[in-house]
């Protein structure tokens, strides 16, 4: 193909600002990048090679290679691995992270310091860009596996690119760093060696240097022999074989970041070997940040598999289930055989064994956490709660496990400090049978709602459900410790001893007489909009509220419903009315002049879309409502 140049996409090229400029407090971390990313190549070439003749007929010397050139003044990180054709070139250089680059600047942009936020950018997969700190110009030669043809990518990271045919002897890639003056003492072999040393020791494959020596003369009075030999800069131990007793917590930190691309360090690290019916090796890493794309469906993550050494999958989706993707990390087994096919893994007995083993060891250490280190555990909740509460839904096996692992804001939350299940149950006054929850769309909504006046009053505790999928959860949470979980927004809610709930009972039959009449007209009024109307037990200091029936869907779940484009039949809801109100008294008393007065049907609307608001949902027609509301403040004027 014919020499082409192309520009950056405006807001790739604000990404490149930002990386070259001002994001890394360290420059020197483009070379764990640049490592890193060979690494990856070798690990892809190494799984097409178990079914690739091609890949396997160009051998398998994996290796990396570091070439300074103090004389051209650039860096070169070469690798054999996969390659790349332009197609993918494009995608995986040319663009940065695609969708991903505008909600990482967005995201750099909320920080306030993109000093402070180096974290960041491991999220978004630009980690290649880092290479722009120490460059005047970047090139990327590379051939893919099985093809003939070399593609040379060139950028001097000021807004466009050019992409042109070159020759490369066998599969892979070249990075190829002209480096700035100023930052050429990189180029010295003690750096070299440091750098790797610090960063990229645990790599598997070799990284390997060619250094000249120089030895002394063979014969007195001689010239000084200059001697070249390879290198290898790493100890290539894979470093989740090795005893945790050998390993710092630094090393930890650096291979968590190689292989989740984080920059952040992890919350937890889990580092342990199986033995027995099933024997593998398992380096698990806990996330103190969630990524920005945790909650989208194309989210990408999880744990690299190996099979004795050998790289098989970085994505094994059948060792984690989908409440656990956030976790991070490396499972080796001896068990699989080495030709393993990603469509195997979904029937594997092996495969399940160890899931169901590291499943059960990261809920045990995140339950550890938890009762060693509250406040630690209250930061990953924060992160990750939301998606680890999918698992009460998804996961029977491991139920009892993650109902202690919950966490819920509650009415007697101290600090805004979440409660567990243990602690409600633990606190429960005797009179109280059950655990009382609402939900609704934020914690401020569900904190003022007009239910709670009686649970107040009783001191029940009530927790307060608002994260979406919650509304899921409570299908499957429905007991813990034997007492069953009651949402206060049903009709049938069951509170207080047998005394209290007969003497509510005879109250509400008093009511009924005296305000019986003015019930039906209210029912009659708002029949298109209510299942029934009724006097209510539970209200304290609010005039009325709306009720779920016993298998109708409440107002949360249908907000939510419609929220992800479902359809949702209306579904009416029961009106309570407090008969200890005062408005209740005076709409009884416009009853009895004139049925027909116009004031109590503006009563019985204005009644009922307060109700709504209550709940949390929109009037049938804010602007009547509001009329309705303006004309009743000049009234009392």
């Amino acid at each position: 193909m014919a020499k082409k140049t192309r520009k950056f996409k405006t807001e790739v090229q604000q990404l490149l600002d930002l990386v070259i400029h001002s994001l890394y407090s360290k420059k020197e971390i483009f070379l764990r990048e640049l490592i890193s990313n060979a690494s990856d190549a070798i690990d892809r070439a190494r799984f097409d090679a178990l079914t690739d003749k091609g890949i396997q007929a160009e051998g398998d010397d994996w290796k990396i290679e570091i070439i300074p050139d103090k004389d051209q003044g650039t860096l070169t990180i070469r690798d054999n691995g996969i390659g790349m054709d332009p197609d993918e070139l494009e995608k995986n250089i040319g663009t940065i992270a695609n969708s991903g680059t505008k909600k990482y600047l967005e995201a750099l942009q909320a920080s306030g310091d993109a000093t402070a936020s180096p974290e960041l950018i491991g999220q978004f997969g630009v980690g290649f860009y880092s290479a722009f700190m120490v460059s005047d110009r970047v090139d990327v030669l590379t051939r893919r596996a099985g093809s003939e043809n070399a593609i040379l990518w060139s950028s001097k990271g000021e807004g466009s690119y050019t992409l042109d045919e070159t020759v490369r002897d066998g599969r892979g890639t070249d990075v190829v760093l002209h480096l700035a003056e100023d930052q050429r003492e990189i180029l010295e072999d003690w750096q070299i060696r440091r750098l790797v040393k610090e960063y990229s020791d645990y790599i598997e494959y070799p990284i390997v240097m060619d250094v000249t020596r120089t030895e002394d003369p063979p014969e007195e009075g001689g010239e000084p022999v200059e001697m070249t030999e390879t290198e290898t800069l790493n100890s290539r131990v894979a470093i989740w074989r090795k005893s945790k007793s050998d390993i710092s917590e630094e090393e930890y930190k650096e291979f968590y970041k190689h292989v989740s691309h984080d920059y952040s360090d992890p919350l937890l690290t889990i580092h342990y070997n199986a033995e027995g019916t099933t024997e593998f090796y398992a380096l698990i890493f806990i996330p103190s940040t969630a990524p920005f794309d945790l909650h989208m469906r194309e989210h990408r993550g999880g744990v690299h598999l190996y099979v004795k050494n050998v790289f098989i999958t970085e994505e094994c989706k059948e060792l984690f289930p989908e409440y656990l993707r956030f976790v991070r990390g490396v499972v080796d087994s001896s068990d699989l055989p080495l030709n393993v096919s990603r469509e195997m893994l979904q029937d594997d007995a092996v495969i399940r064994r160890i899931g169901k083993s590291v499943v059960s060891r990261v809920l045990k250490e995140l339950g550890d956490l938890k009762s060693s280190d509250f406040d630690t555990y209250l930061k990953f909740f924060k992160e990750f709660g939301p998606v680890l509460k999918e698992g009460i839904y998804l996961d029977f096996e491991n139920q009892d496990k993650l109902k202690d692992l919950m966490l819920f804001t509650s009415t007697q939350s101290e600090d805004n400090r979440p409660v567990t299940l243990r602690e409600y149950v633990d606190r429960m006054p005797e009179s109280q049978k059950d655990i009382y929850f609402l939900a609704g769309e934020s914690t401020e909504a569900v904190k003022n709602s007009p239910l709670l006046g009686y649970f107040r009053e009783k001191n029940y505790e009530v927790l307060l459900l608002t994260d979406v999928v919650d509304a899921w959860v409570t299908q499957r949470l429905t007991d813990y410790d034997g007492k069953s979980l009651k949402a206060i927004d049903r009709a049938d809610v069951d509170t207080g001893t047998e005394e209290e709930k007969e003497e509510r009972e005879k109250k509400k039959e008093e009511a009924v007489k005296e305000y019986g009449d003015l019930l039906e007209f209210v029912q009659e009024k708002l029949k298109e909009d209510v299942k029934e109307v009724r006097m209510s037990d539970r209200l304290t200091d609010s005039a009325c509220c709306l009720v779920a029936g016993d298998a109708a869907m409440d107002a949360n779940m249908e907000r939510i419903m419609r929220a992800m484009h479902q359809e949702v039949p209306e579904s009416k809801r029961i009106l309570e009315l407090n008969p200890s109100h005062p408005v209740l008294d005076k709409m009884r008393d416009l009853f009895a002049v004139d049925r027909g007065s116009d004031k109590l049907s503006d009563y019985v609307e204005l009644l009922y879309n307060q109700a709504l608001l209550t709940e949390g949902s929109t009037p049938r027609n804010p602007l009547r409502f509001s009329q309705l509301v303006s004309d009743l403040m000049v009234a009392a004027d």
